[in-house]
Parts: structure tokens; C-alpha cells; sequence
């Protein structure tokens, strides 16, 4: 999970791992179990295998001798399981009046500019820091293209050739694999969705952005019209409209953090871990689907009944007031869903640029942080915000 570090390996251990039974590299510091690659790369694992334990970063870059491509690179991050600190690391610990700036890698701001002092940067530089959680190192790894058989053979959790739900289904998963994996992002480009029903259900999983608005702001007007003509005044209308439109904003906290990401108290069964699945969990394991970003109009009559039937009960001294209480917290929800879709596909400007930056650490460093889509307001009252910057996450992870 986020708050757990890949362990720190001493040298001697990772060079004893040479051969076809269990094979590591290393890139720098970054240690790679590339055992189950062994026989799927393209040179033969023979290749591989003469340099088992040892650092690997000078062939990979050899033209002579076999250029990688940078989806090489992106193949070995799928393998990544810890860090080992080299000689000129080891020498800066010692010097450093701080060790614990260093190790456990990768250092912190401080421990990294004793490093460069050292000589020793390198080491650690060669090497793009992977948050634990995802596997992810930033933003950019949302939409590289995952290697289907590679990644099912690797972690042994979904095929993306072939229906999703009924995998999830018949599994057997435990909650906690299931939530590891999950958390995972990949990025599918066979087509505009990875199949989920396989089968005539299958359009029903999926919703372009712009049904929402087409969907939910006729309703919203038509609700914000009876309010008008049933209360006192524009005022009073404006007043109640404004009061939803704010709860919203709780709602949506409160319904992302309390209900999609209920992952510790997730029942460890397959009801529970499929039904987790469809409701969010597909969209942290395919975050980039741009077609299962927005909650189909189905599920959000589900969701969003009991919600109706709430602002009637706390104003039920007014039925146009709750209307309006109601209306505006359905175009909150509006804004949230359109908000959603452009934070993951669209080049924004100003203040939403900086949501976008937020809310996709949110899917590639810290899942259990960042819960806020359209305000990282509620995050700050809760306790539950981000860190400023990626560098800043990269320690917790």
C-alpha cells in the first residue's frame, strides 16, 4: 500500500541472484526479479543470464550490442522489488550526519544532495523513483502502453485480451492481492475499452462524457423551475440551489472516499472484491478508459435516490425548497462527472491545471490520499491532501 517502502537490498544479496531459477538486475540503485522474463525476451534468456546480479544499465544503452527501446525500460519497472546501495552510496551514509536521509532509498531532498556531493548521484539518477502502491513513477506512465501478455504473466491477475468481470468473478483473489493489483494502473490500446460483459452488455458499461450534461441538465432546470414558482422570492431559490451545490461538494468527498475506496473494510469475498471492481475499481486499474470515466445514468439513479429522498426529510418543511436543495446538488454532481473526465483527457487551464496535477497523483502515487475531484477543499479540512509535488509523495511511497 502507499505508506509501504520496497526494501533496501545489500549488494552482496542481489548478486547472488544469477541464475534461470531466480535472476535480478540492476538499473543504478533499482534492483529487477527478472526471472519470469527469462524465456519471453527476445535475445534469449541466455543473454539475460550473463549478467544475473549484476548492473545492466551500460548494455541496455549498447547499440552495438542490442539497442532498448525506452519500452524496455518500461518492462523492467513491471519487475521492480527493492533498491540496493551501492559502494559510492554506502560511502555518503557514512559521511552524512543524517544516514536516514539516504537509506532506506531513494534519499530525500537532503540525503540526495549529499549524494551529488559524493559523486554518488548517479547511482541513484539512472533510476526514476516507482511509487510502491502503482508501480508508477508519474503522470506519464498513465498512458504508455501496457504489454497485455507480459503484464498477465508477470502479476497473474487479469487477462486483458478476454472479459473482465467474469474474471474477476471466478478468481479466487483474497482482498489484499485484488487491492494491490488493482491500484495498479494499465493502459489498453486495442480498441476504445478493454472488453468488461463480452457480450451484448457490454454498451451499457459504457458512457461518453457528453451524456451527462444531455442526460441531467434538462431535469436539473425543470426541478430549479418548480422551486422558483413554489418559493418566495429568487433569493430564497438562489439560497437553497447554492446550499445543494455545496453539499455536493461533501457528498462527492464523502461518496469517493467512504464508498469507492472502502478497500480496509472490502468483505475478503468474491461479491465484495467484484462489486468494487465495477463500481471504481476498474477505473484505478484502467484510469485512461475515457468511456468508463462518468457514471452511467442507471447507476447514478441508484446512487443519487437516497440522496433525493434525504433533502426531503431534512427540509420537509418545504417541498420546493428541498427541489431546489436537490437540483443543486445534481448540477454539483454534473460538474463533478464533466470536471472528471476532462482532469484525465484534456489540457487545462489555470486553476484546473492544477486539479489535474492533484487528482492524477491521486491514480499514480497515492491512492488513499486526494479525494477530492472537483475541490481538494474537504482533503484539507479532513486531513486527506496530497502532497504539493510528486518528490514530496515519493518519500511516503
Amino acid at each position: 500500500m502507499p505508506g509501504i517502502s520496497l526494501p533496501t537490498l545489500p549488494t552482496h544479496d542481489v548478486e547472488k541472484h544469477n541464475t534461470e531459477k531466480s535472476c535480478y538486475v540492476t538499473v543504478g540503485a533499482n534492483v529487477y526479479d527478472i526471472t519470469l522474463f527469462l524465456e519471453d525476451h527476445p535475445g534469449g534468456g541466455d543473454l539475460i543470464l550473463e549478467y544475473g546480479g549484476k548492473d545492466v544499465s551500460d548494455i541496455m544503452r549498447d547499440e552495438l550490442s542490442h539497442f532498448h527501446s525506452e519500452a524496455a525500460f518500461d518492462i523492467l519497472n513491471e519487475h521492480l522489488i527493492g533498491f540496493v546501495a551501492k559502494e559510492p552510496i554506502i560511502k555518503a551514509v557514512v559521511e552524512h550526519d543524517r544516514p536516514e536521509d539516504i537509506v532506506p532509498l531513494p534519499p530525500n531532498e537532503e540525503g540526495m544532495e549529499t549524494l551529488k556531493a559524493n559523486g554518488a548521484a548517479d547511482e541513484v539518477s539512472k533510476s526514476r523513483p516507482i511509487f510502491a502502491a502503482t508501480g508508477l513513477s508519474g503522470v506519464e506512465d498513465l498512458t504508455k502502453e501496457t504489454d497485455l501478455s507480459v503484464d498477465y504473466k508477470t502479476h497473474g491477475f487479469l487477462d486483458l485480451n478476454k472479459p473482465l468481470l467474469m474474471q474477476v468473478w471466478n478468481s479466487g483473489f483474497t482482498k489484499e492481492f485484488y487491492l494491490e493489483q488493482v491500484h495498479r494502473p494499465r493502459y489498453y490500446t486495442k480498441g476504445d475499452s478493454a472488453p468488461l460483459f463480452g457480450n451484448f452488455l457490454e454498451p451499457l458499461s459504457k458512457t461518453a462524457w457528453y451524456v451527462i450534461p444531455i442526460v441531467w441538465l434538462p431535469p436539473v432546470a425543470y426541478g430549479t423551475y418548480l422551486a422558483y414558482h413554489g418559493l418566495p422570492s429568487v433569493f430564497q431559490t438562489a439560497a437553497y440551489w447554492m446550499i445543494g451545490l455545496f453539499l455536493w461538494t461533501l457528498v462527492e468527498y464523502g461518496l469517493h472516499r467512504g464508498l469507492f475506496h472502502v478497500d480496509k473494510y472490502l468483505p475478503d469475498n468474491r461479491v465484495g472484491v467484484t462489486g468494487h471492481f465495477l463500481l471504481h475499481g476498474i477505473h484505478h486499474y484502467l484510469p485512461m478508459d475515457k468511456y468508463r470515466l462518468v457514471m452511467p445514468p442507471t447507476l447514478f439513479i441508484a446512487l443519487a435516490t437516497p440522496f433525493y429522498k434525504l433533502a426531503h426529510t431534512v427540509f420537509f418543511y418545504d417541498w420546493y425548497a428541498a427541489t431546489a436543495v436537490f437540483c443543486g446538488g445534481i448540477f454539483g454532481y454534473i460538474c463533478y462527472d464533466l470536471t472528471h473526465y476532462f482532469l484525465h483527457h484534456k489540457n487545462l487551464p489555470s486553476y484546473y491545471g492544477q486539479l489535474k496535477k492533484y487528482h492524477l497523483q491521486h491514480h499514480y502515487a497515492n491512492f488513499e490520499l486526494g479525494f477530492g475531484v472537483t475541490s481538494r477543499f474537504w482533503d484539507t479540512v479532513f486531513g486527506t491532501e496530497l502532497g504539493e509535488t510528486p518528490a514530496k509523495a515519493t518519500k511516503a511511497a
